[in-house]
């Protein structure tokens, strides 16, 4: 199994979060290779400076050519929130999964349209470098459950 989690985010590694996404992708991979795959560019960061509806624009432009290479799932603040028994059932049956986490201004709802799902985490608002450790953690906890792996209990 595949798991791609794809990323508006600048490049490079931070000291804080970087050996936590490092542990995660390392415990998960007897169960999936875990990608993280951080895109930002000059048009991003230049759409930012004109507008959101722009800056949402610019996030689908980068993410696009990801869609339909897998089963597709948006991390949406206003999508149904899920726990991780039901979380554990979106990476069920698949080979390929690609995880989004859109920018300071979240995705165009065409972009979210185009997915298979839409999760949330909870209303509350994380940092992405923050969220990204979530979603890791959720994604080693959802192949434990799948796996039957005793990290979940």
């Amino acid at each position: 199994m595949k798991i791609n989690v794809i990323i508006i985010d600048k490049k490079g590694k931070d000291q804080l979060y970087a050996p936590l996404i490092e542990h995660y992708k390392r415990i998960a991979k007897p169960f999936a290779k875990v990608e993280v795959i951080e895109l930002f560019d000059k048009e991003i960061a230049k759409a930012h400076d004109i507008s959101p509806e722009a800056a949402q624009r610019s996030y689908t432009k980068a993410m696009q050519k990801y869609i339909g290479s897998g089963k597709d799932i948006a991390l949406d603040p206003s999508s149904k929130e899920v726990d991780s028994f039901d979380f554990a059932k979106l990476l069920k049956d698949s080979t390929t999964v690609n995880f989004y986490i859109g920018g300071a201004y979240g995705f165009e709802r065409g972009f979210l349209h185009q997915c298979n799902n839409a999760v949330s985490f909870g209303k509350i608002t994380l940092s992405h470098k923050l969220v990204k450790v979530v979603l890791l953690e959720q994604i080693f906890r959802g192949l434990s459950i799948n796996n039957n792996h005793p990290y979940h209990k």
